[in-house]
C-alpha cells in the first residue's frame, strides 16, 4: 500500500510518500509566502498552496498512490464563491485584525461557551473573523457560499467535495462538543449561516475521490480516495509517537506549539483543545503566534539576512540570560496562554555593551519562556509530562533545543530527521482505507534521535529570566496601549 501525505504549512507545503513496512519512499517541500499587508494581518494565497501541491506531485512518485491525506494550519479561513473559487486570500490562524470583534463576541456569548465548545474566543476563532469580514468586506462576505480551512481546501481541490475535519470545527469556536456538530446559536451570534459550514468529519473519513481534473493536474489516479486529514499540530504530534497520556510535544515551528496527550477533554481558557487522531484521546495544547516567525523577523529585519547558524553561534557566545536582555515574542499579538491579539513584542534591558548575539539569544529564550508558561498552566491543572519530544524545523538548531531544555528544566527527546504533519496525514489516509489495523502502528515510522539534557548551571539564570518575562507583559500594558494608538494614527 502506497500513501501520500500533504501538509499545508504556514511557511512551506510538504509532501511525503510512504510505502509498505513503514518506509518513507520520498519527500519534498515548496515554500509559501506569508503576507502581512497591514499591522497584525497574516494572509496566504490558496492558489499558491494548490500550485505547490501540483508541483510536489510532479516530483514525488504518486502514480501508484492508494490514498491521500492532507494536514494544515488551523483554523485558517478560506471563503469560496458559488463556483468553488477563493474570494480573497486566506486569513491565517495567527491573524490579529479582529481584536474589536473578539471583544464584542466575548461579551455577546453566554457564559458557558468555553465548556460547550472547548475553545475560548480568541484571535484565531472563526466567529470574530467572520464578523470582521462582514463589516469590512461586505461584498466578499455576501458572495461566500462555503467556509472552510487550509487542508480542507486542498482536499476540496482534489475531490470537488467540501468537508471540514473536526479539529478545524473544534478550534473554530462554533462547534458543540456534546452534539459533535455546529452550534446554531453560536453561529448566529457571529452572523454565520450554518449552511456555509460543511459537515465535520473524522481524520480518517474518506471525503471523496480524486477527480479527473485533479488527476490531470497532479498525476494521481482518478478515483484515489482522499481522507479528511488533520490539523497540522495534531498530525505532527501523532507522527512523533505522542499516543499515551502525559506524552508532550514541543514544536519549534513558525508558531510555537506545545501539546499534551490526555484521555479526557481538558478545558481551560488558557489552552486550546483538539481531538487526537486516536479515537477517545484528546490533545489540550497551546500555540504562540510568533515563534519561528520571530526568529525569521529578527534575521531579516535586524540581521540583514545573516544565516541562522551564524546567529546561533553569536547567541551561544552571549550565554544564558542574554546579558540581561529579555524579549516578548508577541509580534502578532499572542494566542495562548494570554489570548491578547493586541499584545506587542519588546526588548527590555538593553545596554551599550550588548551586541546582536545578545538580542538573538533573547529571542530564543523568549520562545522557551513561552513554552514554560504553558507548562505551568498544565501543572496548575494537575498535568505533568511523562516525556517530552521536540520536532519541526527549529529542532535542527542545537542551541534552540538546548535553551528550551534549560528553561523547562526537562530533557528533550529529539527525533531523527523525517516527515512530520504530512506523515500523520498519510497514516490517516492509510487508516481510512484499511492499510493499518491500529493507530499504534505509527511507532514503526518514529525514529528517535539524541536526547538534549538540561544544563543545571543555567537553571538559576533562567529562573530569574522567566520571572522577568512573566512580569513584563502586565507591566508594559499601559505603554503598549499608547504605542498601539500611535501606530493606528500613523496608518
Amino acid at each position: 500500500m502506497t500513501l501520500l501525505g500533504l501538509d499545508i504549512g504556514t511557511s512551506a507545503t510538504k509532501g511525503v510518500v510512504i510505502g509498505p513496512g513503514g518506509t518513507v519512499v520520498a519527500q519534498a517541500e515548496r515554500p509559501v509566502d506569508l503576507r502581512s499587508p497591514h499591522p497584525g494581518w497574516a494572509e496566504e494565497d490558496p492558489a499558491q498552496w494548490w500550485e505547490n501541491v501540483r508541483s510536489l506531485c510532479r516530483e514525488l512518485p504518486v502514480a501508484e498512490v492508494d490514498a491521500v491525506g492532507v494536514s494544515g494550519m488551523v483554523p485558517a479561513v478560506i471563503l469560496l464563491d458559488e463556483r468553488g473559487l477563493p474570494l480573497r486570500p486566506s486569513i491565517q490562524q495567527n491573524d490579529a485584525r479582529a481584536a474589536t470583534e473578539v471583544a464584542e463576541l466575548r461579551a455577546a456569548l453566554p457564559g458557558d461557551v468555553l465548556v460547550r465548545t472547548g475553545s475560548p474566543v480568541t484571535q484565531q476563532s472563526v466567529g470574530p473573523t467572520a464578523m470582521w469580514l462582514a463589516r469590512h468586506e461586505p461584498d466578499v462576505w455576501r458572495a461566500a457560499r462555503t467556509l472552510l480551512g487550509s487542508y480542507d481546501y486542498v482536499a476540496y481541490r482534489l475531490t470537488g467535495a467540501a468537508a471540514v475535519e473536526r479539529n478545524w470545527a473544534l478550534e473554530s469556536g462554533l462547534f458543540d462538543l456534546a452534539t459533535g456538530d455546529w452550534a446554531a446559536d453560536l453561529c448566529a451570534a457571529a452572523g454565520i449561516d450554518p449552511g456555509l459550514l460543511p459537515s465535520p468529519r473524522h481524520a480518517d473519513d474518506v471525503v471523496g475521490e480524486v477527480t479527473a481534473a485533479a488527476a490531470a493536474a497532479t498525476g494521481l489516479r482518478v478515483g484515489t480516495p482522499v481522507v479528511a486529514g488533520s490539523a497540522d499540530h495534531v498530525a505532527s504530534a501523532f507522527a512523533a509517537g505522542m499516543v499515551h497520556a502525559g506524552d508532550l510535544l514541543v514544536k519549534l515551528g513558525s508558531a510555537g506549539d506545545i501539546l499534551m496527550v490526555s484521555d479526557e477533554p481538558l478545558v481551560d481558557a488558557r489552552l486550546y483543545l483538539d481531538y487526537h487522531l486516536v479515537p477517545g484521546k484528546f490533545l489540550p495544547n497551546g500555540c504562540m503566534a510568533a515563534s519561528g516567525s520571530f526568529i525569521r523577523w529578527f534575521q531579516h529585519a535586524l540581521a540583514d539576512g545573516t544565516p541562522l547558524d551564524r546567529l546561533d553561534a553569536e547567541a551561544e557566545g552571549a550565554g544564558p540570560g542574554a546579558g540581561g536582555v529579555v524579549a516578548l515574542p508577541y509580534l502578532l499579538g499572542e494566542k495562548t496562554p494570554i489570548n491578547d491579539p493586541e499584545a506587542r513584542g519588546a526588548f527590555v534591558g538593553l545596554r551599550l555593551d550588548h551586541e546582536r548575539g545578545h538580542l538573538f539569544r533573547a529571542v530564543l529564550e523568549a520562545t522557551a519562556y513561552g513554552f514554560r508558561h504553558h507548562l505551568d498552566v498544565f501543572a496548575e491543572l494537575g498535568r505533568r509530562p511523562t516525556r517530552i519530544r521536540v520536532t519541526n524545523g527549529g529542532a535542527r538548531s542545537r542551541l534552540w533545543k538546548q535553551v528550551v531544555a534549560d528553561v523547562l528544566g526537562e530533557p528533550l527527546e529529539a527525533l531523527a530527521d523525517g516527515a512530520g504533519s504530512e506523515l500523520g496525514a498519510a497514516f490517516a489516509a492509510g487508516k481510512g482505507i484499511g492499510a493499518f489495523e491500529d493507530w499504534d502502528e505509527i511507532e514503526r515510522f518514529v525514529h528517535a534521535g539524541d536526547t538534549v539534557e538540561p544544563d543545571p548551571t543555567a537553571g538559576h539564570v533562567y529562573r530569574d529570566g522567566y520571572a522577568a518575562y512573566r512580569a513584563l507583559y502586565p507591566a508594559l500594558g499601559p505603554v503598549l496601549t499608547i504605542t498601539r494608538a500611535q501606530a493606528t494614527a500613523a496608518s
